[in-house]
């Protein structure tokens, strides 16, 4: 990757240091709900499309809010401890989220409170993630994604979470005090972990096919639309929606997907050449879906993009066009996660 643009040569570097070794992402922005009370697990299961009730102290999982339409109103994370369960949310929808949730609070033993400002979120992501947290803190966190434990970096008491790999990478979440966030990153910058920016996030997270919320996910979004085996439960009981994901899944399907687009040509570092979000993907002259999200590719070389296509054109290695004013590019539908990632030169 000769001859990058200084930026562009940053980006690279950091995205190379998620793929080869570690890399330290700043989640900040992100939201953390706390509940508490004896009904806590089976109040969050009756709502959320994933497995609660049974999750242990340690475990976790992905879930979804959905509406009774089966359109998805936010994705969390859940985290169970043994008096509590935290729930972690996308930027600026932790309010929404515990509003919604307590929409649904009648005479359940719940209690909800957002403690977004009093918690850092850091993500370390590589092949040495838990190798680096536990070098740190003597702990480490299950392999399963999301199981967690409790330790503490030097004397800062933090809970150390596997990561559900949106990288494409191993990952170890780690929460502790917003006070102590200097002396976090500080901690876990000495031990190895490179600051990721947005730039090498962006390629790590869409060659991954990791959709982000408000950009390729929003409430007009089917969950069946998106890639959605690790957020549900095929067993667990009603939650808002079930019944429009079960049908889909046993007697329909969804009329258009979230694919990959591999745009033709390896120009633009920069991103320049990346097409907008929105811009059309066209077939056959007419117009079958949108761009939602897309970077320069540091691993594959070549912009790539995520993207709304009908179900006619979204089969893998299908030809498109993707129109943003003037501008026309060829491109090719991908499967999700993109194709391997050659090794760094």
């Amino acid at each position: 990757m000769a001859n990058l643009p200084p930026a562009a040569g940053r980006a690279a570097d950091e995205y190379w240091s998620v793929r080869r070794d570690v890399g330290l992402i700043d989640r900040g922005d992100w939201g953390l709900l706390e509940l508490t009370g004896r009904d806590r697990a089976t109040f969050l299961h009756a709502l959320l499309s994933n497995e609660v009730k049974a999750l242990a102290p340690g475990q976790g999982c992905a879930a979804t809010l959905l509406d009774v339409h089966g359109k998805v109103q936010v994705v969390v994370l859940v985290w169970v401890a043994d008096d509590r369960i935290f729930v972690v949310t996308p930027p600026a929808m932790a309010q929404k989220t515990a509003e919604a949730l307590d929409h649904y609070l009648f005479s359940e033993k719940v209690a909800i409170r957002d403690v977004s400002d009093e918690t850092a979120l850091l993500v370390l992501a590589g092949p040495k993630a838990h190798e680096t947290v536990t070098r740190l803190t003597g702990a480490r966190p299950g392999e399963v994604a999301w199981s967690h434990v409790a330790s503490k970096v030097g004397e800062i008491p933090v809970r150390l979470v596997s990561g559900g790999r949106e990288t494409g990478e191993a990952e170890v979440w780690i929460a502790g005090p917003t006070g102590d966030m200097p002396s976090l990153r500080d901690a876990l910058v000495g031990a190895g972990a490179r600051p990721v920016g947005r730039a090498a996030f962006e390629s790590l997270r869409i060659e991954t096919g990791t959709p982000v919320l408000g950009r390729d996910v929003d409430e007009s979004v089917l969950l069946p639309e998106i890639p959605f085996a690790s957020l549900v439960s095929q067993t667990k009981g009603c939650y808002p929606g079930q019944e429009v994901v079960v049908r889909i899944r046993d007697r329909g399907h969804v009329n258009r997907m979230l694919v990959g687009l591999l745009l033709d040509g390896a120009e633009g570092a920069d991103g320049a050449d990346a097409p907008p979000d929105g811009a059309e993907v066209i077939a056959d002259s007419a117009a079958v879906g949108r761009v939602t999200s897309s970077t320069w590719s540091f691993g594959l070389e070549r912009p790539i993009a995520l993207a709304f296509v009908r179900r006619q054109h979204a089969a893998p290695g299908s030809r498109v066009s993707v129109r943003a004013g003037e501008r026309t590019s060829q491109a090719s539908v991908s499967a999700l996660p993109f194709p391997s990632i050659p090794p760094s030169r």
